[in-house]
């Protein structure tokens, strides 16, 4: 586990560095829009979707130079995710990763606007990789287009908003977060894959495989840990979940129920890489780490 710590903060002070480096303002009124985008992006978190990518690279033998703008864009979405999902008109938190969310450390406008923008700048960001194949950008652009719009992420936020106070049995809340959470997970670790520009199409789909398992397990850890844990730890709001009415895992298969699950999960994903040799042995301490973080 010390070396993979090291593997885990080398990757996050990469792409912690890549961002600092290319979120720049280069025009003087828009100082309180980038302040607002920087302040999202930099003010903390574990940066699980980059390491994904980096990992995914890895695993086929391709340079971590190449995962870069890959890896900075799956941020940029997750981050702008967040933006959205912590306004008034959505989940209305006002913690995020310990710090007051966007909305109330500037104002809601500002808020909505970062989002927008950070969002745009992922999909700039990687159409203008040029240490890349053209025909790689357009997959990558298509791939995290399709895993962050309507039949993605931003589709699993409008079920997850329907279904309050609703009691979803097991496949429908499979699929929701499939959606919400895991085609982002999902995204992360296909657009590293392609970054490597050797993966095979069996490869990309024992990697998926891999990816949608990991993704359930990282939402089954989190609704475990709005219950275990508190929130000087999180950096949220504990139990806001519950407060709620939001469907979640604890709330369907109980505690231990879920921690079961979780595990499945795990163990699931880490036989989808069955067909990799060691350069996958990231991927899988990536898997263990999910279901064992504690924040």
């Amino acid at each position: 586990m010390t070396d993979f710590n090291t593997y885990l903060h080398n990757c996050q002070t990469r792409i912690n560095q890549y961002l600092d480096i290319h979120l720049v303002n280069q025009h003087p009124r828009l100082n309180r829009l980038f302040a607002a985008m920087h302040y999202s992006v930099t003010m903390g978190g574990k940066r699980i979707r980059p390491l994904l990518v980096y990992a995914s690279c890895e695993a086929l033998g391709g340079r971590a130079d190449k995962a870069d703008p890959a890896a900075a864009a799956v941020e940029l979405i997750h981050a702008y995710s967040l933006i959205h999902d912590d306004l008034p008109a959505m989940d209305d938190d006002d913690l995020r990763r310990g710090q007051p969310t966007c909305h109330k450390a500037f104002d809601e406008a500002t808020a909505i606007l970062a989002g927008d923008a950070l969002q745009a700048q992922a999909f700039e960001w990687l159409s203008s990789a040029d240490n890349l194949a053209m025909q790689t950008r357009l997959q990558m652009v298509c791939t995290l287009a399709a895993a962050a719009g309507p039949q993605g992420m931003v589709g699993g936020q409008a079920i997850d908003l329907e279904a309050v106070g609703e009691r979803l049995d097991l496949a429908t809340l499979e699929d929701m977060h499939l959606h919400k959470t895991g085609a982002l997970i999902r995204a992360s670790v296909q657009l590293g894959a392609l970054a490597s520009e050797q993966a095979t199409r069996q490869q990309l789909e024992a990697l998926v495989n891999y990816a949608e398992s990991v993704g359930l397990a990282f939402q089954v850890q989190d609704d475990i840990l709005d219950i275990e844990s508190d929130t000087s730890v999180l950096g949220k709001r504990q139990g806001a979940d519950i407060a709620r009415g939001k469907p979640t895992y604890p709330a369907l298969l109980g505690l231990a129920g879920s921690q079961t699950l979780a595990l499945s999960l795990r163990d699931k994903a880490i036989i989808a890489l069955e067909g990799f040799d060691q350069r996958a042995d990231r991927l899988r301490q990536l898997a263990n780490y999910i279901v064992e973080r504690r924040f």
